[in-house]
């Protein structure tokens, strides 16, 4: 019975990255209309602020869909997800929100939610690297990590 549920899994993980590419390709579409109108409308090659946000937001969108559709494609593959990405994921996110967020219209309570989210998320990824770099429970690839009792290892 579990196989099924895995080949379940598997069939909704893919039809999960098939949605996201279609998703990033049309966003990136829109990206390249927009940039496009904007640039070819007078003034010409001229953007105003607003303009520019509005593609750097919509740029930044673009970034999020990659990192979600490698997430997928990762997850299809070794079934395993990858906490760091996921934090740059919602990192970037973070960034786009405030990057095209107008102060003036919005609390003060909300401005300080996004910077908290913002700084937990970056402590949240620190760790995450520095576990990395102190073994974060990976078998190191080098000989001292086999086997002892393997006969091909040199004593």
């Amino acid at each position: 019975m579990f196989r099924y549920f895995e080949k379940f899994e598997e069939f909704i993980s893919r039809a999960l990255l098939v949605m996201m590419a279609a998703v990033v390709l049309l966003t990136t579409i829109e990206l390249g209309w927009i940039l496009a109108k904007d640039v070819l409308t007078p003034p010409v090659f001229l953007l105003e602020i607003g303009e520019i946000l509005e593609l750097f937001g919509m740029f930044l969108l673009v970034l999020i869909g990659i990192e979600l559709m490698h997430s997928v494609k990762i997850f299809i593959k070794r079934r395993e997800i990858h906490l760091e990405t996921m934090l740059v994921v919602a990192l970037v996110a973070v960034a786009r929100k405030v990057i095209v967020l107008e102060p003036k219209e919005l609390a003060p309570e909300a401005v300080l939610g996004l910077a908290a989210l913002a700084l937990a998320l970056t402590i949240g990824y620190y760790l995450v690297k520095r576990a990395g770099r102190e073994g974060g429970g990976r078998s190191p690839p080098h000989a001292a990590a086999a086997d002892p009792g393997d006969p091909s290892r040199p004593a």
